[in-house]
């Protein structure tokens, strides 16, 4: 069965919702860290690395599935907190060019780290390989990963937004959002708001890690890097000050990646890489020229300069 418009197959339309997700919630802690700290995490890809080796590991022990992917988010969870704890805790006074160095130096070190004890072909988590499998709904083949991934990221946002909401943390780490000195002046708790914010980013990555390993299965040093790269080009594109407009940027370039796959022609074998990201990346600097405080947002911001 297809779509009429673009001749698009229902396959390829849940594939491309399945990515939305998954880049929604990455995103979404992504979004969280620089909303309250204004720092923009580019070793945010080596926390999901992480997550995919730690599947990796629990596969090769033999551990069941479930136990895996506790695994995965108690890994996750520490490397978080001691990233925050050790190198940006220290640096939260100095300017946003410093975090911004900072996070690359962080995630290259990680990268290296793993390429060192991994090897170039890294090890293999294939426990959650039969998510790919297709079911039949209603005549139409939707793989189970892609029901999987739609529903847990509807469900973790749903959570989320109950969370900032409707406790007293997250009302906290709304407030801090908007102006952090102030919320201090206020009593609010600096380091219970960072934790906080800390602690649920890193979970979000811990569940995309499952996700993606289930997509990809091989887990290398550079497992989830693309990832991190494009859905930090679609929380800009969409707007990095408002959660909401962010978590749309990330679903909107996953959404776009997955559907670019089935509706571009056959690249050529040694461009195959690149054709779906040099339309995606070009597509957003595109939208920046034209809205340049994002495609979610309303009027205009103030900017920060490095």
């Amino acid at each position: 069965m297809t779509l009429a418009f673009l001749n698009l197959s229902w396959f390829a339309l849940t594939n491309g919702l399945e990515l939305g997700g998954i880049y929604a919630l990455m995103a979404v802690g992504i979004g969280l860290v620089f909303g309250v700290l204004r720092l923009v995490n580019f070793a945010y890809g080596q926390l999901i690395m992480a997550g995919g080796f730690a599947l990796a590991f629990g596969q090769q022990w033999g551990l069941p599935n479930w136990l895996s992917i506790l695994f995965c988010i108690g890994v996750v969870l520490v490397l978080s907190l001691l990233m925050d704890r050790v190198v940006f805790r220290p640096l939260r006074g100095h300017s946003p060019a410093v975090m911004l160095v900072t996070t690359f130096a962080v995630s290259f070190i990680l990268l290296n780290v793993a390429l060192l004890a991994f090897g170039s072909y890294g090890k293999t988590a294939g426990a959650f390989g039969f998510l790919n499998m297709p079911v039949d709904i209603g005549g139409v083949a939707v793989k189970k990963l892609s029901i999987i991934a739609i529903v847990t990221a509807a469900v973790c946002l749903g959570l989320l937004q109950l969370l900032l909401t409707r406790t007293p943390l997250g009302l906290h780490m709304r407030a801090a959002s908007m102006d952090f000195k102030t919320a201090q002046l206020l009593g609010i708790r600096a380091n219970r708001v960072i934790v906080g914010a800390v602690v649920i980013s890193a979970l979000f990555a811990a569940i995309a890690a499952v996700l993606l390993s289930a997509e990809q299965m091989q887990i290398t040093s550079t497992f989830g890097l693309y990832e991190t790269i494009a859905v930090l080009a679609g929380v800009v594109a969409g707007g990095m000050n408002r959660p909401i407009a962010a978590t749309l940027g990330g679903f909107t370039i996953g959404f776009a990646t997955g559907l670019l796959y089935a509706v571009l022609p056959p690249a050529p074998a040694s461009f195959s890489s690149e054709y779906v990201p040099t339309v995606i990346f070009g597509a957003v600097i595109v939208a920046l020229l034209f809205r340049p405080n994002g495609l979610f947002t309303r009027g205009g911001g103030s900017v920060e300069r490095l």
